[in-house]
C-alpha cells in the first residue's frame, strides 16, 4: 500500500489543529478508525489517537507495536507519534492518559463513542483526579470528516487509479450476469473478479438485483435464477490502497421490452444531467435536482426515492451527500456539511428508477470536482449491456 507521505499527514494534522482552535478545544480524542488512518496511516483494527497542539499520543496494543515502529523508521508514519501501550483495556489506557491532561478542554467524537463508554470514562477520571482535576470533555461531530471532504493529491491519485482499475474489469463483471445463475452466484463471481483485478476487498456487499428484485435499491443477492427477459442491476465497489470506488451498471438478458428501455433511457438522461451540473460552487441540492427533475419529466419522480450520490474516500459512504434540499430539518449527513460542492471533492452520481414487482434501473459513476468543472473517474461504458 502506498501510504500517504509524512508531509501530507502533517498538513492533515495541522488542518485539524486549526479546526480545534476554532472550536476552542485543546485537543481531540479520535476513536473512529477511518479518521485515525487519515491522520496517521494506521491500518490496524484497534487504536485511539489523542491529538493536541503539539503532541500526537497513540494508544494501541502489542499486536501493532513492531509495525508502528517500522513504519516510523521507514517514513510511513508520523515521526512524532508517541505510542502508549495498552496493558489492560483500551478504555483504562485512555483514562490514564487523560488524567495527565488536567484542565484541558478535549473534544471526543460523539458520533463514534457510545454513551456507556463515555460515562465510564468520566467516572474513571473523577475517581483518579477528582471532578475539578479532570479534563473537560466535549462531544463534537465531524471535525476530521470535514477535513476529509476535499481530497489531497495523494488521495486523488489513489482514487483515479482505483476507478481506472474498476472500469477496466467492468466488462468481465457484466459478463458474469448469465442465464441460469443465481444472484448469489453472480455476486460471488463479481467479488472474485475484483480481487483478481488487484483490489483489497469489496467495499460493501455486492448487489445483484434481477427482474423484480431490481426494484429493491439495496437488494441482497439470493437464490433467484437469472432468466431471459430480466433487467439486472449490478452494484459493485472495492477498496484499493485504503480507498473506495463504487459503480453500478445494467445488464439485459435478451432485448429489453419497451417499458424497460424507456426507464433505462430516462435514468441515463438523468445521470447525464446531474454530471453536467457538477462544478465548483454549485449546490449539492441542485445537482440532485438535475437528476430528479429529469426523471419527473419522464413521469418517474415517485420511482426515485434515494439521493443522487454520496461521497467516496476512506469510507464508501461519506460526505458530501448529493440529495434533495430538506424542507425543514437539516439534511442527513455530516454536521455543518457545506451546500456548494468544492474542488477536490469526490462523490457518486447514481440516479435510479424502481417499479415495484417489475424492474429497477440505476446507473452510477464516480466523479471528481475540478477547479473548472467535473472529471468522471469511472470510464466503463454506461450503455445497457444486452446478453
Amino acid at each position: 500500500m502506498p501510504y500517504a507521505p509524512a508531509e501530507f499527514l502533517h498538513v492533515r494534522q495541522n488542518r485539524l489543529r486549526d479546526a480545534l482552535k476554532h472550536a476552542e478545544l485543546d485537543g481531540l480524542i479520535v476513536t473512529h478508525l477511518p479518521n485515525i488512518f487519515y491522520l496517521t496511516n494506521f491500518t490496524g483494527s484497534s487504536a485511539i489517537l489523542l491529538i493536541t497542539a503539539d503532541r500526537l499520543r497513540f494508544i494501541t496494543d502489542f499486536r501493532y507495536l513492531t509495525a508502528i515502529d517500522e513504519a516510523k523508521h521507514a517514513g510511513r508514519g508520523p515521526a512524532d507519534l508517541e505510542v502508549v501501550r495498552v496493558e489492560g483495556s483500551y478504555d483504562q489506557a485512555l483514562a490514564d492518559l487523560l488524567a495527565e491532561h488536567a484542565q484541558l478542554r478535549l473534544g471526543f467524537e460523539s458520533d463514534h463513542l457510545p454513551v456507556s463508554r463515555f460515562q465510564w470514562l468520566t467516572d474513571s477520571l473523577r475517581a483518579q483526579v477528582g471532578r475539578d482535576g479532570a479534563p473537560a470533555l466535549k462531544g463534537v461531530e465531524g471535525l476530521v470528516e470535514r477535513a476529509r471532504l476535499r481530497k489531497d493529491a495523494h488521495e486523488i491519485a489513489i482514487l483515479r487509479a482505483a476507478a481506472a482499475r474498476l472500469s477496466e474489469v467492468t466488462p468481465d463483471i457484466l459478463a458474469e450476469a448469465r442465464r441460469g445463475r443465481s444472484e448469489r452466484e453472480v455476486a460471488g463471481a463479481i467479488d472474485w473478479r475484483m480481487r483478481q483485478a488487484g483490489f483489497d476487498k469489496p467495499a460493501f456487499d455486492t448487489i445483484v438485483g434481477s427482474g423484480p428484485n431490481g426494484a429493491l435499491p439495496h437488494a441482497r443477492p439470493g437464490s433467484r435464477v437469472l432468466a431471459d427477459g430480466d433487467l439486472v442491476v449490478l452494484d459493485f465497489g472495492a477498496v484499493y490502497d485504503g480507498y473506495c470506488v463504487d459503480s453500478t451498471r445494467m445488464v439485459s438478458l435478451g432485448r429489453p421490452d419497451r417499458e424497460a428501455a424507456r426507464v433505462f433511457d430516462a435514468v441515463a438522461e438523468a445521470q447525464a444531467a446531474a454530471i453536467a451540473a457538477v462544478r465548483p460552487g454549485v449546490s449539492r441540492f441542485a445537482i440532485d435536482a438535475a437528476a430528479r427533475d429529469t426523471l419527473a419529466r419522464h413521469g418517474l419522480a415517485e420511482q426515485f426515492g434515494h439521493g443522487t450520490g454520496h461521497g467516496l474516500g476512506i469510507e464508501v459512504h461519506e460526505a458530501p451527500r448529493i440529495t434533495r434540499r430538506p424542507k425543514a430539518a437539516p439534511a442527513a449527513g455530516l454536521p455543518g456539511e457545506p451546500e456548494p460542492v468544492e474542488p477536490d471533492m469526490v462523490f457518486t452520481i447514481e440516479p435510479g428508477a424502481y417499479l415495484p414487482g417489475r424492474l429497477g434501473v440505476r446507473i452510477e459513476d464516480d466523479v471528481l470536482v475540478t477547479s473548472s468543472g467535473v472529471d468522471v473517474l469511472t470510464s466503463a461504458a454506461r450503455e445497457l449491456a444486452v446478453r
